[in-house]
Parts: C-alpha cells; sequence; structure tokens
C-alpha cells in the first residue's frame, strides 16, 4: 500500500499541492494509516483542513479502495511535530 500511496501523492495530489506553493510529505504509511506533512504557504493556512477534507483524502480513498486512518503531522510552535488524527 504504501507505493501505491506514494504514487498517488507524486502523481496526483502533490502537483495540486505546489501549485499554490504548498508542499505535501509523505511521512509513513503503517497498515491502513497514511500519515502525510503539509509545508510551504500550507503551514498554518486555515484552510488546511479543507485541503485535506476535500482533495487528499478522496483521492487516496478512491486510488487505495480501502478505509484509512489519514494522519496529517502539523509543526508544533517548538519546531517538533504533533499530529492530528483523521478516520478516512
Amino acid at each position: 500500500m504504501q507505493d501505491k500511496a506514494k504514487a498517488v501523492i507524486d502523481e496526483v495530489i502533490r502537483p495540486l499541492i505546489e501549485a499554490d506553493g504548498g508542499r505535501l510529505d509523505l511521512v509513513e504509511v503503517t497498515g491502513n494509516r497514511v500519515v502525510i506533512q503539509l509545508s510551504g504557504t500550507c503551514k498554518g493556512c486555515p484552510g488546511q483542513p479543507y485541503t485535506v477534507a476535500r482533495i487528499i483524502e478522496p483521492a487516496l480513498r478512491k486510488a487505495l479502495g480501502v478505509s484509512l486512518d489519514v494522519e496529517l503531522r502539523l509543526p508544533s510552535p517548538s519546531g517538533t511535530t504533533a499530529a492530528a488524527a483523521k478516520q478516512v
């Protein structure tokens, strides 16, 4: 599943994010759990939840054909990362 998730992110989702100056990284895939991180202009953007819910999650769900836990890893104020999980 990791290879398929990476291919969808690389070929479909990342170009959309980068077109607006953002960056999307696949952090890890473990079982049905996909961890991503948004940065660039996406970092701190109020539209981030919409981007995840309306673009990233549906594209991954459609391509992988399984129920997923998509976890958005967010930078914390201290520079480390915190995670916000969402059932897809």
